[in-house]
């Protein structure tokens, strides 16, 4: 399957339902738990690096952050290491303007 580097929370929403995805959220973790994606795995931008070798590099991996900067970087730094790296475009923060869901039911998109 051959995705562009950003992609659309719909798309994303889309691709991670259907199981083709791996989504991960590289926010801090009182960004985490005001509101995050439903099936979205947690790794700080800051841990990252170690945790790589649990990121399956067989299944494209989709990294989001608030508005797209930090995850950028993890994609950059995960699609020179060859894996099929792409950022969700927007972030967090289009997510929910997109109106999709987030966790848990009251959740929102935190301020810095």
């Amino acid at each position: 399957m051959e995705l562009p580097f950003e992609l659309s929370p719909a798309r994303v929403a889309e691709l991670l339902r259907e199981g083709q995805i791996q989504l991960v959220d590289v926010r801090e973790d009182y960004e985490r738990e005001a509101g995050h994606v439903a099936g979205s795995r947690w790794v700080p931008l800051a841990d990252l690096t170690a945790a790589a070798p649990t990121i399956d590099p067989s299944k494209p991996v989709v990294f989001v952050c608030r508005v797209g900067g930090r995850s950028a970087m993890a994609d950059w730094s995960f699609a020179r290491a060859g894996y099929d790296a792409h950022n969700l475009d927007g972030g967090m923060v289009r997510w929910a303007e997109s109106g999709l869901a987030l966790e848990p039911e009251d959740g929102h998109v935190a301020d810095h």
